[in-house]
């Protein structure tokens, strides 16, 4: 079952179409990678599903509901959570207050202020920081963090909202190889174990090819090409304005 939906998608800037016209499926338990050259459209594929752009044209359906119009508030009570390039936690709370944050926001409760927060949902958070190895480190500062463990600290932040979809925008930027392999072989347990939909982009093609399920294709803010890691590999059309050819893509008519 498809829990994105994804059809006619636009966005245009000054008469350039930064999107033009992108139709796609994520179903639920199924990691989605979403690739293409600097430019290509990515980031703004990403910020029209989270509701931090309008789009112009087309539709994005979560298990049939209508996204486009949405403030990224009530997206993320509808069940989509996202990360971000650079990680984005609160340095000056402690990694346990971050997550319980999470919560309270989920549960609309912030800015209760008058309500002693400090023990609210705690076990909750400590439960979350547990599953991504946190857990140890739930008193300390985010920031006496080392980069790596921040990264899970936000994965958690995300996991707070029992997310349907999650959106992972380069999960492993400055990361060491052997931190990313790690937090993506944990993304991957999260999404066997919860069935959630998880939509990431990328630039490191070991990371994309060793964990994504399926990938997607853009350039120039056309989709050219999806489907399996092995299938995108070998297409010629990818080929030429991904994997370093020097060809550039010219648009076709759609």
């Amino acid at each position: 079952m498809s829990a994105l939906t994804v059809t006619g998608l636009g966005k245009s800037f000054g008469g350039v179409d930064a999107v033009a016209g992108i139709s796609f499926e994520l179903r639920s338990g199924e990691l989605l990678a979403l690739i293409g050259p600097n430019g290509a459209g990515k980031s703004t594929t990403f910020n029209m599903i989270n509701g931090q752009l309008k789009a112009d044209a087309g539709s994005i359906r979560l298990d049939g509901v209508e996204l486009v119009g949405r403030k990224p508030r009530e997206i993320w009570r509808l069940g989509v959570s996202r990360t971000f390039q650079i990680a984005e936690t609160f340095s000056s709370l402690t990694v346990v207050e971050n997550v319980q944050m999470s919560l309270l926001s989920q549960q609309r409760r912030l800015f209760a202020m008058w309500h002693p927060a400090a023990d609210e949902r705690r076990d909750e958070a400590l439960a979350l920081l547990d599953r991504v190895g946190m857990k140890a480190q739930a008193d300390r500062p985010c920031s006496v963090l080392a980069y790596g463990d921040v990264k899970r600290v936000e994965l958690a932040i995300a996991m707070a909202n029992a997310p349907k979809l999650l959106l992972m925008d380069e999960p492993t930027a400055g990361m060491a190889p052997g931190e990313r392999n790690a937090l993506m072989a944990l993304t991957k347990q999260l999404v066997v174990e919860r069935g959630m939909a998880v939509l990431f982009t990328e630039h490191s093609m070991d990371v994309v090819f060793a964990y994504a399920d399926r990938m997607i294709v853009l350039a120039r803010g056309r989709l050219i090409a999806e489907g399996r890691p092995l299938e995108i590999r070998d297409h010629p059309k990818v080929q030429e304005v991904y994997f370093g050819t020097g060809k550039t893509f010219e648009k076709t008519s759609s």
